[in-house]
């Protein structure tokens, strides 16, 4: 794997529970304020201690003014595209673009029939998926949508508002069938979390989306990659965690070997310990040395 040459972005995935509201908010804030690129919100609403995600992202949006916002990624068993679609661009327009949608087709089938979902497997939930970004991207533009198949009925919606800026698709993918939905009709892969896709496993799957893209005459360097990254910064528990753990010094060389050898371009934190100091630690020095060394790499120096 190589570097696809993307600018780099970065963000923090917030804590959707009731019960650390307040935290959650300072982390939105802090992650404002020290020019991370993304809050990234998990969507798993049959969690009884869960927000509701879109009602997160929405009131954080109110209180942040230039970071976006990311769903990571939003169940689309539970959240009808053209519904979902409409919720992203009405978003988008309030925020003056600052929304991309993280989708996935819907990991936990017996809790999304907790709540009364279709709880598709297999090949019904890879081809649903894939329809649904169809259905998605032709909303998200604006246009008429019109489908009968066996997962869709839409009689001509006239969608519409059209976002200020492209809202993208980036898709949570993990096994073959739907990593190559990724390369034919996603804008960007999301990546589970490291403990659950390690490094060494990533070139295999980023083939997988390339071959993909290439067969469906799309150009493979133009997808987005993202990392989910759960780890701890420093010396917690003496050394001791989930994930990617070391000080700020292996954070920077691994982070940027991850961009110049697996080809992501976007990282996600998922703080194992004390969000705040972590985030703070991500941010004021790890972030800016993954930049500065990528583009030293970048430029040959």
């Amino acid at each position: 794997m190589t570097d696809y040459g993307h600018r780099l972005s970065f963000g923090v995935s917030l804590d959707p529970s009731a019960g650390t509201w307040a935290l959650t908010w300072r982390l939105a804030r802090t992650a404002e304020d020290s020019g991370l690129d993304h809050l990234a919100v998990q969507d798993h609403p049959y969690q009884p201690g869960h927000l509701d995600a879109w009602t997160l992202i929405t009131h954080l949006s109110a209180v942040t003014d230039r970071i976006s916002f990311l769903t990571g990624v939003a169940d689309l068993q539970l959240r009808p595209p053209v519904m979902l679609a409409k919720a992203a661009a009405s978003l988008s327009v309030l925020t003056d673009g600052r929304i991309q949608l993280g989708v996935g087709g819907g990991g936990i089938p017996d809790a999304i029939a907790s709540m009364g979902g279709p709880a598709r497997r297999g090949q019904d939930m890879v081809a649903f998926t894939e329809e649904s970004l169809g259905l998605l991207r032709t909303a998200l533009a604006g246009d008429v949508v019109q489908l009968h198949s066996p997962y869709h009925a839409i009689d001509g919606y006239r969608a519409g508002p059209v976002p200020p800026k492209p809202v993208e698709l980036w898709l949570g993918a993990q096994k073959p069938k739907m990593l190559a939905v990724t390369g034919r009709s996603a804008d960007g892969w999301i990546a589970p979390l490291n403990i659950y896709l390690p490094p060494r496993e990533v070139p295999s799957r980023q083939r997988i989306i390339d071959e993909a893209a290439t067969d469906a005459g799309r150009d493979p360097s133009t997808l987005r990659r993202v990392y989910n990254v759960i780890g701890v910064i420093g010396d917690h528990g003496h050394g001791s965690g989930p994930g990617l753990v070391g000080d700020v010094r292996r954070w920077v060389d691994t982070l940027t070997e991850w961009v110049v050898e697996l080809g992501f371009d976007t990282f996600v934190l998922w703080p194992a310990t004390d969000p705040e100091q972590q985030l703070a630690l991500f941010a004021g020095e790890v972030v800016p040395a993954v930049r500065e060394r990528v583009d030293a790499l970048r430029s040959g120096r």
